[in-house]
């Protein structure tokens, strides 16, 4: 006995392979099919009996099914006799909904939480959560790796003697301050007011970054409101040129043509989510080989935490 093995979902089966070729692992044997009335029909094509088992699958669009996917594979490995499940979710959804933003309002986060624990999950592996408290939602382990390594070694081949890390909005300072850390440049704040959801307006710029190269860098880039408000409010101000990170390419809704049309020269985002479409603006980093080293450090009991210098 013993072993393990790392199976997926059909949310992001490419990310997966790619994990499984730099660990020269197979990926394991799933049948997955929707019945005619929008069930979700899970099947485990090989024995787990005594292995540890991964389950690759990010919770994006669409949210609801990709969720019910995960929570049935979890439950069919349960009741396969795995000895472990750790479930990868790369891009964690209902993230946005942490807290009682209003009342009424349930915590979704909270809720996704409780149900992936009930069923049996034993770890859980994601990337830049959007509010690393979530994990506090949990009570078994979360390992919440930093997108900032991917964008830092990517960044650093190119020329920074002009650019500075700029935060999209306050509450994103904590993760803006990583980056400008680990490029040794300055920070810049937009403070901005959202007045609903995927509504947003520039409203003041903390910092100097006239004559500057911006770099944005955020979790989630959905609709691009925000950046690309804020790439137009920098470059009123002076900025020569704004590229935006964001380690999760949610795009949904006019995020393509705001991307294409407004002030951003160029977007840099993780493979987290597989993109609906192309686009000249768009580079993709993978996110595969930093997954992967985390599975091998866990597979081999190795500390996570020094992946980060702690």
């Amino acid at each position: 006995m013993g072993g393990y093995k790392i199976f997926s979902g059909s949310a992001h089966p490419e990310l997966a392979e790619k994990i499984c070729e730099i660990m020269e692992h197979p990926l394991g044997g799933v049948k997955l099919n929707q019945f005619s009335d929008g069930e979700i029909g899970v099947q485990i094509n090989e024995s787990v009996r005594g292995q540890d088992v991964f389950i690759l699958q990010p919770t994006c669009a669409p949210a609801n099914d990709t969720l019910m996917e995960l929570l049935l594979m979890v439950d069919a490995l349960h009741r396969s006799s795995a000895r472990s499940i750790t479930v990868v979710i790369p891009y964690f959804g209902y993230a946005r909904q942490d807290r009682k933003a209003a009342p009424r309002v349930p915590i979704s986060a909270k809720m996704v939480a409780s149900l992936i624990e009930s069923r049996g999950v034993d770890r859980v592996i994601t990337m830049d959560l959007h509010a690393g408290q979530i994990q506090g939602f949990f009570d078994i382990p979360v390992d919440n790796l930093y997108g900032s390594l991917i964008f830092a070694e990517h960044l650093k081949e190119r020329d920074l003697s002009n650019a500075v890390v700029v935060s999209p909005d306050v509450g994103g300072v904590a993760r803006a301050r990583e980056l400008a850390k680990k490029l040794d440049l300055d920070l810049v704040i937009v403070d901005k007011r959202r007045e609903k959801a995927n509504v947003s307006e520039v409203m003041n710029i903390i910092g100097e970054i006239d004559g500057k190269d911006a770099i944005f860098i955020d979790d989630i880039i959905d609709t691009a409101g925000t950046m690309t408000n804020a790439a137009r409010a920098l470059k009123a101000r002076g900025a020569k040129s704004v590229i935006a990170c964001a380690t999760h390419p949610v795009l949904s809704g006019p995020a393509y043509i705001r991307i294409d049309e407004d002030g951003l020269d160029e977007l840099i985002v993780t493979d987290t989510i597989p993109l609906k479409k192309q686009s000249d603006k768009i580079t993709v980093l993978s996110a595969a080989p930093l997954f992967a080293e985390v599975l091998r450090r866990i597979t081999n009991n190795e500390s996570v935490n020094g992946l980060f210098g702690s």
